[in-house]
């Protein structure tokens, strides 16, 4: 039996320490201390001659709050999206959407890019969802409309919108 190798408490404490911290060092008055602290030893490079030690502490510095944000960011960072995927998979649950798009993050490479290729051939084909393409304004439904007629996509694009207008 594998045995967790952190106590319960701790991933929580770390999950509450590091949105608390990025709150917090997101804000105007973080980057305001960024900007006086530098400020600061701007000023004090006479005083100390801009040697290497008044150099070296800069450089240290920020080197050391740059490696521990990094994993403050990615931390959030995770958390977020996570959050994001959870709540599209509810979406895709409760709607008339296919279950299987639910948890596609997971999904492998090779089914991502079979969803894909679906897609691209639904939107060359001009299939439309008559509730969506209704929704659209006249001229979005219009373009719609040509670049499912001119064949292969030459742009990106969302339902059949080509953002690649060719001329007739």
């Amino acid at each position: 039996m594998k045995r967790s190798t952190t106590r319960p408490g701790l991933a929580e404490r770390f999950r509450g320490f590091a949105f608390k911290a990025s709150n917090r060092l997101g804000s105007h008055w973080a980057f305001l201390f960024a900007v006086v602290t530098v400020l600061v030893w701007l000023v004090t490079g006479p005083f100390f001659r801009f040697s290497n030690t008044w150099q070296l502490v800069i450089n240290t510095g920020t080197t050391i709050v740059t490696f521990l944000m990094v994993f403050l960011i990615q931390a959030t960072q995770n958390r977020d999206a996570t959050a994001v995927h959870l709540k599209l998979d509810e979406l895709i649950r409760s709607s008339k959407a296919r279950n299987i798009f639910a948890d596609l993050e997971n999904a492998t490479e090779d089914e991502i890019i079979a969803f894909k290729n679906e897609f691209s051939k639904l939107r060359r084909k001009g299939v439309e969802v008559s509730d969506v393409t209704a929704a659209l304004p006249a001229v979005v439904r219009e373009t719609t409309h040509e670049a499912a007629n001119q064949g292969p996509d030459t742009g990106t694009g969302i339902a059949g919108l080509n953002h690649k207008h060719s001329q007739p």
